[in-house]
């Protein structure tokens, strides 16, 4: 089997959310758990830190992941979903996964995937644990797919979970409530196991006191902490101001980079309590050394391959992209985009269609033009259809129907000094890369 045929099983030949949405969602562990036992439980040769949250989750696993790296680690990353190439999703020492592994790995299984009918995340997830013992990592970054508790990721054991944040996202499949969704994503806190929680509200802390209560689990408050005091943009990234740190850099510009960077420097410091990275800290003054963990923050993306967190792709015109796909990465988004100067602010937009379109294009910017477009999914919500939204919010512009005629169109009538923002989507962002690739 060649990689392109594996590619085409995974993604024609199994239930696949992603593409299919509600449709190709499976719920339960019974699937992970039959794939675990084929392959002779690969998570159980390497740690594992366990990552969920409505948003920010890509850029606190892959910061962590960098951080880790830095200090000698060999690291495996499983993330989703990819932009460019399936095989972004698993990577080591920042390396995707080889074509060749992955054509291997789905030509010997098939006959056993579809044996138990397994869906596309099933297969991803089992094949990323499989990879991760054959090449002898010493501790993967994990990412959850959806949710936390029924995600097929949560067969580990980690040494640290984090939960970045919680809003209503997937309300479809993971509850209407914001005391429901924390729920399931609590479901990743183990028994005994550290858990850090990036931000919090009233109501999310009463569900995952009770959960942590109940696992006999130290929970840690990221923004109890408040190891990051304040932050600035800068050419190179964002200036932080640290209460234990000091001042360093980071690579990642987005103004929500600053809550995901708290959870991420709370994290760090209870990895280096469990025994990790134990080099970074100064035993003179107990303060841990910034010239690696500055390394680390500052090439995020070299490190890891990290893309579509307010990335830069070019300065004249200034075009920026992102992934940010709900209310609660508007929230950040929408003023941050307003904040940059520019002559005309142009705006390359597409949403899915089980996402809070309405919610989103509330708080989109006003001063803009628009081309409304969509991305190559079954998903997409028609590029019509955002222009009727548009419109009730005062939002102008033009449909086309794909995201390279879109970006197109905004690039050909730009000036030098405008300012071009491409987003709304995983998929929005995914074609635009691609077309550039």
């Amino acid at each position: 089997m060649k990689y392109e045929e594996a590619i085409d099983f995974l993604f024609n030949r199994t239930a696949n959310f992603e593409l299919q949405g509600v449709a190709g969602y499976k719920e339960g562990l019974g699937n992970s758990l039959a794939l675990d036992e084929h392959y002779g439980h690969p998570h159980e040769h390497f740690r594992c830190i366990h990552i969920a949250g409505t948003n920010g989750k890509g850029s606190v696993s892959h910061s962590i992941a960098a951080l880790l790296q830095v200090f000698g680690y060999r690291v495996g990353l499983y993330t989703s979903p990819h932009l460019v190439d399936f095989s972004e999703r698993i990577r080591v020492n920042g390396q995707p996964v080889p074509h060749d592994y992955v054509a291997d790995f789905v030509d010997k299984g098939k006959d056993f995937f579809e044996s138990v009918n397994a869906s596309f995340f099933e297969i991803t997830t089992a094949m990323a644990f499989k990879y991760f013992q054959d090449v002898n990592v010493d501790i993967a970054v994990i990412e959850v797919g959806l949710g936390g508790r029924l995600d097929s990721t949560n067969i580990i054991s980690p040494v640290l979970s984090v939960i970045t944040n919680i809003s209503l996202d997937h309300t479809q499949l993971l509850g209407t409530s914001i005391e429901q969704i924390a729920m399931e994503k609590g479901g990743i806190i183990k028994p005994g196991v550290p858990v850090v929680i990036g931000e919090a509200t009233p109501e999310t802390r009463v569900v995952f006191d009770a959960l942590a209560q109940e696992a006999k689990s130290p929970i840690i408050y990221a923004e109890d902490e408040q190891e990051i005091i304040s932050s600035t943009v800068v050419p190179e990234g964002r200036l932080y101001k640290a209460k234990h740190l000091g001042d360093f850099k980071g690579e990642l510009q987005g103004n929500y980079q600053e809550k995901n960077m708290n959870t991420i420097v709370v994290a760090m410091h209870q990895l280096v309590n469990l025994g990790y990275m134990c080099d970074c800290i100064d035993p003179e003054n107990n303060r841990m050394v910034q010239q690696e963990m500055c390394e680390a923050l500052q090439n995020v993306s070299t490190i890891t391959g990290l893309m579509g967190r307010w990335q830069t792709i070019r300065q004249s015109p200034l075009v920026v992209c992102d992934t940010g796909h709900n209310i609660g990465a508007w929230e950040y988004l929408g003023k941050q985009i307003e904040s940059v100067k520019c002559k005309r602010l142009r705006i390359v937009f597409g949403m899915v269609e089980d996402k809070d379109v309405y919610g989103v294009m509330a708080l989109l910017p006003k001063n803009a033009t628009y081309y409304f477009t969509k991305g190559s999914t079954k998903r997409a919500f028609p590029e019509s259809s955002l222009k009727v939204f548009g419109d009730q919010f005062g939002l102008k512009g033009e449909c086309y129907p794909s995201v390279k005629e879109a970006y197109q169109a905004a690039i050909s009538g730009a000036s030098s000094d405008d300012f071009i923002f491409v987003g709304g989507s995983n998929y929005i962002v995914a074609d635009f890369l691609k077309s550039r690739a």
